[in-house]
């Protein structure tokens, strides 16, 4: 099977889709730093090594950048790169067949330009270079304007982003689609005027309108066997001449059947009425809500996966861990990377003493599982309250904290416990420990957001260990900066950046064994 991934980022989805037979084609990514990662594992090609040396990549393609040396190009800011048709620095090819394997760094918008230029390349690649035709385009488009954390405008860019997606797939027109977001998409943003902008909805109209038939899903990534609690929006598009064929197959359930025949009069009204038509006309489908239509189609492979915790993904690499878990040992075994014996990425961060006992306190929190008790403390540590009650520092007062001599300690009175806590201010709103017990939260993209769970290790976790939260084998290694700060946080996507932004490889694997079955009886 045959792929193209958008957005590729470092590669989760990348991963995951090829452990399950999938060939890439063609990929694109806007940053060059998760780019260098991408090389590396997919390619074995080192580029700081290669820019070292003044030498180029034999895989990884510019669009047009500013700058012809390599090491240049790997700190370059993606927002500066020229247009297409402007003076630059371009590595596109004049053959066709010379795209076939390679990473192209660039937008994905100048990318449609140059299919729009050149018309033969859109047929070469919907032909796989002659080998067969395209099964799918796969990706992830940036989401940090659909995020529930961040600034939700209607007219911001990157909520195109999606939509030049959809130009894409216009262009290559494979069988199947897979677009992957955050869940905040499925939430509607309101303009200036109070009116309701639902843009996953504007989405799967806009597949409608080029002839694919939408499935939109919301799944959880944890049901896949990710130690991560991640929900996501899924949108599986298919060509509705291969729809219809499914529509006739034996070999579906007729639960399957009736999954794939709900978006068909959403499609009838999007060809009467167009891109106008009022939102209200499809549904996705919710594995919380309806865990059934999951288990009984071919959904399956997203549902009733064994449940991963934090400790069962990293326990092992503390300093005096435990063995591998079961999880850890076939993660390292499900997916084909080059062999490395050493564990790259794991290079403990260095936390201030007064950090590390803040880092305690929040274990402790994590362990009385108490909102109220949570709400109190962090009250007095932001210096909104002068105190806690009774109630709270009973169920506190048995714990071990951390001291000025860097040594465990209970703490006697109420009174002094409440001093301690006026030492150790912060005003960050969601840092906590990890529950070593359950998977860890959806919030989990920069080394701040999270502490480790064990009392010996009062520290962020590193980048492995994020890393194997997401699903990422110990033989993925991460490249260029391991984290950025200040301005440069606007375009740098640094190791722990891409971990944070990459679809789980496990989930990925998932998607394309649900892709694989679909084409498989086409």
């Amino acid at each position: 099977m045959s792929h193209i991934e958008l957005f590729a980022g470092c590669g989760g989805l990348s991963l995951g889709l090829e452990s399950v037979g999938f060939k890439l084609i063609l990929g694109n990514e806007l940053s060059p730093m998760a780019a260098e990662t991408y090389a590396y594992n997919f390619f074995n090609e080192d580029l700081s090594d290669l820019a070292s040396k003044n030498d180029s990549s034999k895989h990884v393609i510019w669009i047009n950048s500013k700058f012809e040396s390599l090491s240049d190009r790997l700190r370059e800011n993606p927002q500066n790169y020229p247009p297409l048709d402007e003076q630059g620095y371009s590595d596109l090819p004049k053959n066709n067949t010379d795209f076939e394997g390679r990473l192209i760094v660039g937008s994905i918008r100048e990318l449609n330009k140059l299919l729009t230029q050149r018309a033969d390349l859109g047929e070469t690649l919907h032909n796989s270079f002659g080998r067969e035709e395209l099964t799918l385009v796969s990706g992830g488009p940036p989401c940090q304007s659909f995020s529930m954390a961040g600034a939700r405008k209607k007219d911001c860019d990157k909520n195109t982003l999606p939509l030049d997606f959809v130009n894409f797939v216009s262009h290559v027109s494979p069988k199947f689609v897979l677009l992957e977001n955050v869940t905040g998409i499925l939430r509607a943003f309101s303009d200036d005027k109070g009116l309701k902008f639902h843009a996953w909805y504007e989405v799967a109209k806009a597949f409608a309108a080029i002839d694919y038939v939408p499935l939109c899903l919301h799944i959880n990534a944890k049901y896949a066997g990710v130690a991560q609690s991640r929900p996501r929006f899924i949108l599986i598009a298919i060509r509705k001449d291969i729809h219809a064929n499914l529509l006739q197959s034996s070999e579906l359930t007729d639960a399957s059947l009736e999954l794939l025949k709900s978006s068909i009069n959403f499609c009838d009204l999007v060809t009467c009425k167009g891109v106008e038509l009022e939102f209200g006309h499809l549904s996705y489908f919710d594995i919380e809500r309806t865990p059934h239509l999951f288990r009984n189609t071919f959904l399956s492979p997203l549902i009733d996966n064994d449940s991963i915790s934090v400790q069962d993904a990293i326990d092992d690499l503390r300093v005096d861990g435990s063995e591998p878990s079961n999880f850890v040992q076939e993660l390292n075994t499900t997916f084909d990377l080059p062999s490395r014996t050493e564990v790259f990425n794991h290079e403990l961060r260095k936390n201030g003493e007064l950090v590390q006992r803040r880092f305690r306190l929040y274990q402790v929190l994590q362990q009385v599982n108490s909102r109220a008790v949570s709400k109190e403390v962090f009250a007095v540590l932001r210096g909104e309250s002068e105190s806690i009650s009774h109630d709270t520092w009973v169920q506190l007062h048995t714990f071990e904290y951390l001291n000025f001599e860097n040594e465990l300690q209970v703490f006697g009175t109420h009174e002094s416990f409440i001093d301690y806590l006026k030492l150790h201010p912060t005003k960050k709103q969601t840092q906590r420990a990890l529950n070593a017990q359950q998977p860890a939260p959806a919030a989990l993209s920069i080394p701040d957001d999270a502490c480790h769970y064990h009392q010996d290790e009062l520290r962020t976790l590193t980048v492995r260990e994020m890393a194997r939260i997401q699903s990422f084998p110990d033989n993925f290694v991460f490249r260029s900066k391991v984290t950025t700060g200040g301005q440069m946080r606007k375009f740098e996507v640094p190791q722990y950046t891409q971990v944070g932004n990459a679809v789980p490889p496990l989930l990925g694997r998932k998607l394309g064994q649900v892709i694989n079955f679909l084409n498989s009886i086409e």
